[in-house]
Parts: C-alpha cells; sequence; structure tokens
C-alpha cells in the first residue's frame, strides 16, 4: 500500500502570501497525480487552513477534489472542527456521531487511523479519556491488520527546532503515546505541525513528521533552488517489513 502525505498547507483569503500557499497544494496533487504507481490514498495531517474558515476549506475542496485517488483529513489546531466538518461530511469518511473528528479508514489494506488531538484552550496537542477509549475500541474492531496512525501533533519530542515538545504537559504526551501502544499492529505513525521533517519512536514504533507544504512557513534551511518547492512524504507499506518512507520535492514552477 502506498499513502502520500501532505501536511500544514495553512490556505488563507486574506494575507500577503495566500496565493502562493494555494499554488503550493495545487502543485502538489497534481505531482501525487503523476506518481507511477498512484498512492492508494492522500493524507493530509492537519493544519488545513490558516483561520478555519468555510472559505478556507473550500479552496482545499477545490484542489483536492483533482486528486485521483481518495483522500482523509486530520484536523490540526488551526482547523476549526465544525467547518472541517460542514465542507467535507458529503465525503462520508469523518465520524457523525462523536465530538471529535476521530475515525478509521478500512478500504485499504493498511488500516489508516486518525488521531484527532486537538486542545481547546491552546496550539499544542492533548488527549484526553474520552479519545483514549475510543482509539482502543477503533483498534479492537480489526486486531489482525497493519495500522497507520495520523496524528497532527508529533507523539514523541522533537529534537530539532526551539520546542521540543508539542503536547500541552508531559502528562498528555504520555497519554498519546500510550494510546498509540494499544495495539501491537500500529507500523508506523505519521504527524505534522513542526513545519521541518524529523524522525522518532513510540515505544518501538517508528514515527515521522512531513515538512510543511506551504513554502512560506517551511522550517530549516534550503538551498535557494529548493525555497519555492513544495514537499511532502510517500509511505510505502510492505507486509513483513514495514513502512518506507520517501521525500518528494516537487519540480520548479
Amino acid at each position: 500500500m502506498i499513502i502520500a502525505q501532505i501536511s500544514d498547507t495553512h490556505i488563507a483569503t486574506d494575507l500577503p502570501d495566500a496565493e502562493i500557499r494555494r499554488s503550493d497544494l495545487e502543485r502538489v496533487i497534481a505531482d501525487i497525480n503523476r506518481l507511477d504507481p498512484l498512492p492508494d490514498a492522500i493524507v493530509h495531517t492537519g493544519d488545513i487552513t490558516q483561520h478555519g474558515r468555510i472559505e478556507e476549506y473550500r479552496i482545499v475542496e477545490a484542489a483536492l477534489s483533482k486528486a485521483r485517488m481518495p483522500f482523509y483529513l486530520v484536523p490540526g489546531n488551526k482547523d476549526s472542527r465544525a467547518n472541517l466538518w460542514a465542507v467535507f461530511s458529503p465525503l462520508g469518511f469523518l465520524p457523525a456521531d462523536f465530538p471529535f473528528l476521530q475515525y478509521a479508514i478500512e478500504s485499504h489494506p493498511v488500516r489508516i487511523l486518525v488521531l484527532d488531538t486537538i486542545a481547546n484552550d491552546s496550539n499544542k496537542g492533548d488527549y484526553c479519556e474520552t479519545r483514549i477509549r475510543h482509539l482502543a475500541a477503533l483498534m479492537d474492531a480489526d486486531p489482525q491488520r497493519p495500522i497507520a496512525a495520523f496524528t497532527h501533533h508529533p507523539p514523541f519530542e522533537v529534537m530539532v527546532g526551539p520546542e521540543s515538545l508539542h503536547y500541552k504537559d508531559l502528562d498528555a504526551l504520555d497519554r498519546v503515546r500510550g494510546a498509540l501502544q494499544h495495539s501491537k499492529h500500529v507500523a508506523g505513525i505519521f504527524s505534522g505541525h513542526v513545519h521541518r521533517a524529523t524522525r522518532g519512536f513510540v515505544g518501538t514504533i517508528p514515527a515521522s513528521i512531513v515538512q510543511c507544504v506551504a513554502t512560506p512557513l517551511r522550517k530549516g534551511e534550503y538551498p535557494d533552488r529548493m525555497r519555492a518547492r513544495p514537499i511532502y512524504h510517500v509511505h510505502r507499506f510492505e507486509p513483513g517489513y514495514g513502512f518506507a518512507s520517501e521525500t518528494r520535492i516537487v519540480d520548479a514552477a
């Protein structure tokens, strides 16, 4: 199974670089559509928009509608659960009977589990007992197939950049880490939020962070020829081996 991961597009309508952010997203989708073989799915790991406004989600909807494969969305701290659900619920993958945007996708060889790590009072992540119990139930519903887990906030300490902890406190980080280790079939954990790439572990589970798609917001040092080229990840799963990940750099405009 092949999954394309994009993140942190921060689509806006009222910022000086709004057109660049929109173009970055469109260029990434066009690049994914040219891959051979095509990915089975795209997962966007949050901060889909800058302000969580309906009109911002409509821009994202227009761009993602051009994808040649299904796409799934993870809420980020910049997103609005209500507005995200209002725009994308007709596609059928978002939960209708749970207060958090946390769900499973069962239609692929690897189960995709989307975690909702939004804290209502902080840009950093949180994970409550309601979400922990819900995730355990999702995992237990199919105890045999491998799982790819997607979060916005990375569930490990990040050793690059100015901050290492991206949850409200260590207790919140421990809660989400414990929840992710409920099943022995989690093959990989994939996150965004940090706007730069790095890797870590949750117990023995490999975890990674993808760069942000929005080139004006990307962190890290890049040569001039790369600064205007969006980046995303492609994760390939092979039974018996797990995930191998590739960084894709979109061609210059």
